[in-house]
């Protein structure tokens, strides 16, 4: 094809900053995604998870557009792409791990 050259014949010349800049912006963008893109990058198609999750495609495609979705159906869409849901809260002195979000039927961990 004319005009196509490979990435690495394009960023040769770079000075080795911004190369390395570069790979931790790629870097950080593999670590934030939108399900979509998860279930993409997962080999999926919509359809694929909609039998793994027993649904119809377009309830599928329809929690992939929402911005708020419920805990419960975020975990099942995460574990059926192969992972598990993790709910972690941020703050200046270190992140918390929230665990309240368990299965259903499980026994939350005892208070101290």
């Amino acid at each position: 094809m004319a005009g196509h050259r490979p990435f690495a014949d394009l960023t040769k010349d770079w000075p080795p900053e911004r190369r390395q800049r570069v790979k931790e912006e790629a870097n950080a963008l593999l670590h934030e995604m939108r399900l979509h893109e998860l279930r993409r990058a997962r080999e999926l198609t919509q359809q694929d998870l909609a039998e793994r999750l027993q649904v119809n495609q377009p309830a599928v495609a329809k929690m992939e557009q929402r911005a708020d979705v419920y805990v419960s159906s975020l975990r099942h869409y995460i574990e059926a792409v192969g992972g598990r849901l993790k709910v972690v809260a941020e703050f200046p002195e270190g992140e918390v791990a929230i665990t309240n979000f368990s299965e259903v039927g499980q026994k939350p961990p005892s208070q101290s």
